[in-house]
């Protein structure tokens, strides 16, 4: 659609970006459903961020997305915050009220629920145990959600340990005392609890573009029957979902996620129903190849 002074901009805030299919998926949503936006890249991180959004309140925006590293450090720079993004501490998406003010929403959570749902509709969440590998915002949101629905048990591992133990501790005070902490360095209660686990997510970032031969698990911790998930889908089959896959595991990567966080977004951003079956099409056309038209 051609830009003119009427067009409303949207910005994702992160770094690094090469590897995200979100401006095409939500570029050709707004041609499908005549939505005068425009939805681009822009590559930053904690340092410059205050900057950036300070920026974006005097322009032409009728809001922003957020992802990795940002998804907790922008909630020190909105003005409002949706009731379920506060308790999550996270978001990833900030919407330009009329006033000016900007409020935040997180629509992950809600994304990978409805995608875990419809990929693997035999799940029973509040009968299944999860091992939530990494604690960023993308596993905040997570967790966040699927402790919300009453899920039976959520371990959580993170490299830096204080960050895995402050989601346990929020994840237990603001939703439901489910989660327990995994600390990684210890390789032997790793692989037990992991084992013991019904869902695998790996929301590391390990496995991007950018780091295709890394995987944040060894293989064998694995056991035929388990879901794994994980919350990248460029690669469309990370080292992580492969090895998984070869072990007898169901895979689910974040493709789905992405879908439906970004139809949520587009409903918060327009207040217009955001043309799911479109957005499909469009990132169906970018797995197989397909050039942009």
């Amino acid at each position: 659609m051609p830009v003119n002074i009427n067009t409303r901009m949207i910005a994702l805030l992160g770094k690094p970006l090469s590897q995200s299919y979100a401006a095409r998926m939500q570029n050709a949503a707004y041609r499908a459903a005549d939505i005068d936006m425009v939805y681009f890249y822009s590559e930053v991180e904690n340092d410059h961020l205050p900057d950036v959004v300070n920026g974006l309140r005097y322009m032409s925006f009728a809001g922003f997305a957020v992802t990795k590293p940002n998804k907790v450090e922008i909630m020190k720079y909105v003005d409002e915050k949706d009731p379920l993004c506060e308790k999550m501490n996270a978001s990833n998406t900030v919407v330009k009220l009329p006033d000016g003010r900007l409020k935040a929403y997180n629509t992950d959570g809600m994304g990978f629920f409805r995608s875990l749902k419809e990929e693997i509709p035999e799940l029973k969440v509040e009968e299944s145990t999860f091992f939530c590998l990494g604690s960023g915002g993308a596993g905040r949101a997570i967790c966040s959600v699927l402790a919300y629905n009453k899920a039976k048990k959520i371990y959580i591992a993170n490299r830096t340990l204080e960050k895995a133990k402050a989601l346990v501790d929020d994840i237990n005070d603001k939703f439901a005392p489910v989660a327990e902490l995994v600390d990684m360095a210890d390789l032997e209660v790793m692989k037990a609890k992991i084992a013991e686990s019904d869902v695998i997510m790996n929301n590391t970032g390990l496995g991007m573009i950018s780091s295709p031969d890394m995987t944040p698990i060894p293989k064998e911790y694995l056991r035929p029957g388990q879901i794994c998930f994980d919350a990248t889908y460029n690669p469309a089959k990370t080292r992580f979902l492969a090895e998984a896959e070869e072990m007898g595991c169901k895979i689910m990567n974040g493709l789905g996620m992405s879908l439906y966080q970004g139809a949520e977004q587009i409903e918060l951003w327009s207040g217009k129903a955001a043309p799911v079956e479109a957005m499909r099409k469009e990132l169906m056309d970018i797995l197989s190849g397909k050039k942009e038209v």
